[in-house]
């Protein structure tokens, strides 16, 4: 629904660019307490055909509408129709691109699937997210050395303009230790690639195309920056101490099952980390919020309201 709605509110313009937003940020919300939780207990299926089509489908629909969104702000300029597409796209790139990257991330290397991921990632200009989530959050998730957890205490806001530099500085680090010079380093052809593709939209589109592009973009990071926030927060562990399924926040919530690819099945993910999302199963009696993503995102963007209602669900052994 959401890249379907963000496409045709980019191509049509005018009230119609609001449909994604309004649908993700406050229609969804609502739905998600209203359909309740999931806890069936599927059969393990083997054959993940029907779930890659959806993967390559959600990757395939990322061209068009990264073309809407620049098209749009070629159109409208530097007006409010502009702006709420951007919002939209970014939701719409946050999940069918980033998300999806996420899954294909784990992927083989170099197989045709992780390259698609790498794709998606640069349509959001974040293509260092597989390094560092792969190489870094993987193995460090819930210490210091893990810039996407968040610590018991502190505020979405506070995290959101820490974890971003750290992140960009450890995949730095990843790929300047890994290459025999500056100019091997396969970070920074990334970012020359990343810097040309702006170019190109520049040159096409003119200002305003890839303003919006941008702004789609930072959009996308802070909404995955929102969900590696809620993914871990508060579940600390020492250095030496052995990942559990405890140091990751779960939810049955149902739609966000359903759209999100399973993802807030995260203990099983952290877990079992090349099993493919159709295959990850829930835990019993772990850390678990009792709404899903969507019903989680405004309480999260005021952290007087988050913090009193989320600490008290954190399981203290899971805490230094």
């Amino acid at each position: 629904m959401i890249p379907g709605l963000t496409l045709l509110g980019n191509s049509l313009g005018s009230f119609w660019v609001s449909g994604g937003v309004v649908t993700a940020l406050f229609i969804f919300p609502l739905i998600e307490n209203l359909i309740g939780v999931d806890k069936h207990k599927r059969e393990i299926r083997q054959n993940g055909r029907p779930f890659e089509i959806i993967l390559m489908i959600h990757a395939l629909l990322m061209i068009p509408i990264i073309i809407s969104i620049c098209y749009r702000g070629m159109i409208d300029g530097n007006s409010w129709t502009t702006w709420i597409a951007i919002i939209s796209t970014g939701i719409t790139t946050g999940i069918s691109g980033i998300i999806v990257a996420h899954e294909l991330g784990h992927k083989k290397r170099y197989s045709i699937r992780w390259y698609i991921g790498r794709f998606l990632l640069f349509l959001s200009l974040y293509a260092h997210f597989t390094t560092e989530h792969n190489y870094t959050h993987h193995r460090y998730v819930g210490t210091v050395n893990d810039p996407a957890t968040a610590r018991k205490g502190l505020g979405f806001w506070s995290h959101l303009f820490q974890t971003i530099p750290k992140q960009f500085l450890s995949a730095w680090a990843i790929h300047a230790n890994q290459a025999s010079s500056l100019l091997k380093n396969n970070m920074l052809k990334d970012i020359i690639l990343e810097i040309l593709l702006c170019i190109g939209i520049y040159g096409i589109g003119g200002t305003w195309a890839l303003i919006a592009f941008l702004g789609q973009a930072f959009f996308s990071i802070y909404l995955l920056e929102y969900i590696n926030y809620i993914r871990h927060y508060g579940l600390q562990r020492n250095v030496d101490e052995a990942e559990t399924e405890m140091h990751s926040w779960q939810t049955q919530m149902r739609l966000s099952r359903w759209t999100l690819l399973e993802l807030c099945l995260h203990p099983a993910h952290h877990m079992k980390a090349t099993v493919p999302f159709w295959q990850l199963q829930a835990y019993d009696d772990v850390n678990e919020y009792t709404t899903g993503y969507y019903g989680l995102f405004w309480p999260c963007m005021f952290p007087f309201i988050w913090k009193p209602w989320i600490d008290p669900l954190i399981n203290d052994t899971t805490c230094d």
